[in-house]
């Protein structure tokens, strides 16, 4: 048995899918953009029951409504985990399950990109689930226990987000609600409306892409939808750009994205700053003030 090394060579022309969390404001147009995406090899994978946005688009949608389906889905998009002990979600037995009731797993090559709108109500339901689960429920008294529910709520979010994850062929992209909210300093932030706070947490360390999609006037005060996409910006959006390659706020348009993460990179010592930033002047009214000789 030869070390199965994956030359350099064999990785840069691997097919690697993009996994992106797109996080706005309620009625910000994020089902519509699906619009922008080629409706012949995406796969809608519907939760919201958002139809009238996207009325007149010609993908193909498939439409969970249940945990469990959700999770039958992304085994059969991502195949198995062959490191996930037989009978549990994602093992062996779960992807051979799933292809029995769904079929051949070779209708789901067409795609190049799976659209999940969105991760809000995937969460709902998730926690709804959780709280039927034995974990729910004191083992003292039977009663409920939302603290178990919760923690099996994060688990299986993380599980199930880290499973499409790692569909290296195809473009992920995680559709979600942002909330405003101000922390305990009276400072606005902005985080995904998501139930637990686990999953919140997470979910930018999984994917590649956090973009917030929000509006921006131009020079002509005309309003624009936009995603922001790097952490550091101006306005404390959530966002993260592992690729290198997009700018603080790019179009929000997802075909061209795509485009824009392909074209070649630069190296990380050409796009980060990695020098200790020079310290501030001090104010005049806080120098020393000139002593004067009166002898």
């Amino acid at each position: 048995m030869t070390l199965p090394l994956i030359l350099a060579d064999q990785r840069l022309t691997e097919r690697r899918g993009i996994k992106a969390a797109i996080f706005g404001t309620s009625g910000i147009g994020k089902t519509s953009l699906l619009w922008t995406l080629n409706p012949g090899t995406t796969l809608f994978f519907d939760l919201e029951a958002g139809d009238l946005a996207i009325e007149g688009w010609s993908g193909d949608t498939i439409r969970p409504r249940t945990w469990e389906e959700c999770r039958d889905f992304a085994v059969f998009i991502g195949g198995p985990n062959p490191a996930i002990p037989d009978g549990r979600p994602y093992s062996q037995r779960h992807y051979n399950d799933a292809v029995a009731k769904y079929g051949d797993p070779g209708a789901i090559e067409k795609y190049a990109s799976i659209f999940v709108d969105s991760i809000t109500v995937a969460g709902r339901l998730c926690f709804q689930w959780a709280k039927e689960q034995p974990e729910a429920f004191s083992e003292k008294t039977g009663k409920s226990d939302i603290r178990g529910a919760y923690g099996l709520h994060g688990r299986e979010m993380i599980g199930w987000i880290t499973h499409l994850q790692h569909t290296r062929a195809k473009d992920v992209f995680f559709v979600g609600i942002l909330d405003e909210k101000l922390d305990d300093f009276n400072r606005k932030i902005f985080v995904p409306q998501i139930d637990g706070a686990k999953t919140g947490l997470e979910l930018p360390g999984i994917v590649d892409e956090v973009l917030t999609m929000t509006e921006m006037a131009d020079s002509a005060n005309v309003l624009h939808r936009v995603f922001v996409c790097q952490t550091m910006n101006p306005w404390g959006y959530p966002a993260k750009d592992r690729s290198g390659r997009l700018d603080l706020v790019e179009e929000a348009h997802l075909g061209r994205l795509i485009a824009r993460i392909a074209e070649p990179g630069r190296s990380p010592l050409e796009r980060l700053t990695f020098s200790r930033p020079a310290p501030a002047a001090p104010d005049a009214d806080t120098t020393n003030p000139t002593t004067t000789n009166n002898s």
